[in-house]
């Protein structure tokens, strides 16, 4: 099996969520017994994916200390720890001389759960013909929150769309990519988001989106937080 890499995106501020998890990041923040970054984790050692690389940031020492190597769950683990925040694309960028090899890599946002096989994502990806990127999306009821996503009937990306006031449903983001290794020369250097300021960059490029029809779930929000506990306490 190809070795596979997945980029954990850890060290954002999580500042909407420390009225209800105050002194902890949020990849840390409880649901049940374990920790959110536990169940990414799980997910992925669950489909044979072991060989992670964790971007921290805010309070990076407690994911340290807490995951170590990575042994307590069966996986290794790499750190690139930003000393400013830089984003989610900064960040990636950070971590290139882990990654700089592979021709392509999985990354998933640390404070979302998308249900979906990672390895049907990547073999989604190399069927498209020069797609540099592909990411998992999800039709919500409510995409003002986030931002839409438009593609046309093969799955190719051609838009996004900011938040809205308008309460309509619509296909979003569900924070996991695979990012061929193209995609190095499209990220600049310094502070950068994937996506604000790269995958709209990258559209002529082939950015391709497969919806998935699962479980998802961001805890940005203590309601979201909150809603994360009844969903996730059993996964």
């Amino acid at each position: 099996m190809q070795d596979i890499k997945a980029v954990l995106l850890v060290g954002g501020l999580g500042t909407r969520l420390r009225s209800v998890v105050p002194s902890k990041p949020k990849a840390l923040a409880p649901i049940g017994e374990r920790s959110f970054l536990e169940l990414l984790v799980r997910q992925l050692h669950s489909q044979g994916i072991r060989h992670l690389v964790m971007c921290t940031g805010y309070l990076a020492n407690q994911i340290e200390s807490e995951v170590g190597d990575g042994r307590i769950w069966d996986v290794s683990i790499e750190y690139s720890r930003e000393q400013t925040p830089l984003g989610t694309a900064g960040a990636v960028k950070l971590a290139h001389r882990y990654l700089r090899d592979l021709p392509e890599f999985l990354v998933l946002n640390g404070d979302s759960f998308l249900e979906v096989n990672f390895h049907d994502l990547m073999a989604f990806r190399q069927r498209k013909e020069n797609a540099i990127a592909a990411m998992g999306v999800v039709r919500v009821e409510d995409a003002s929150r986030y931002g839409t996503v438009q593609a046309n009937e093969s799955g190719r990306i051609t838009g996004f769309a900011e938040k809205s006031v308008n309460h309509a449903p619509g296909l979003v983001n569900g924070g996991v990519y695979v990012l061929s290794h193209a995609v190095w020369q499209y990220i600049p250097d310094g502070p950068a988001s994937l996506e604000r300021d790269v995958f709209p960059r990258l559209i002529d490029r082939g950015v391709y989106a497969k919806e998935q029809y699962g479980m998802f779930i961001d805890i940005g929000t203590p309601v979201d937080y909150a809603r994360a506990q009844d969903l996730l306490r059993f996964t």
